[in-house]
């Protein structure tokens, strides 16, 4: 039983993997930010849930540094 709780959990991973490359969260060349970290993780974690209409974005605030 676990072996096969963890192929279904690798292989969710693996598309999820795959929905974040053809949506181009990786390669761009652009800073990552906590924004485009948060997007890429969880659409990783969000699996096949993208290839049914499930688009994960979040919001970060992040506190700036004091001058």
């Amino acid at each position: 039983m676990r072996r096969v709780v963890g192929i279904v959990v690798v292989v969710w991973l693996v598309i999820g993997v795959l929905a974040a490359v053809q949506r181009g969260y990786f390669g761009s060349g652009q800073d990552v930010s906590c924004k485009t970290f948060g997007d890429t993780a969880l659409t990783i974690v969000a699996g096949p849930l993208n290839y049914v209409g499930v688009n994960p974005k979040v919001q970060c605030k992040v506190p700036q540094p004091s001058s």
